[in-house]
């Protein structure tokens, strides 16, 4: 099982995320990346647990503030 996390703080809406990934990203109201499906966890980011990252990983390596976190 494999983690994905948006920092949501260190995010500046640049949308490559969801551009790369829209399986799990897409940019929500505030105009900041949001994993679809996901819950907050204790820090206020978006957590997605998933047996496939599929193109996440990709997502995560476009970030320009790598604020994707892929935990394996």
């Amino acid at each position: 099982m494999a983690k994905i996390i948006v920092e949501h703080e260190k995010c500046i809406g640049c949308g490559s995320c969801a551009a790369v990934c829209s399986k799990y990203f897409e940019m929500a109201e505030d105009g900041k990346s949001h994993i679809k499906e996901s819950v907050k966890n204790s820090q206020g980011n978006d957590e997605l647990e998933t047996n496939n990252i599929d193109c996440a990983q990709t997502a995560a390596e476009a970030c320009p503030v790598q604020c994707i976190i892929i935990e394996k």
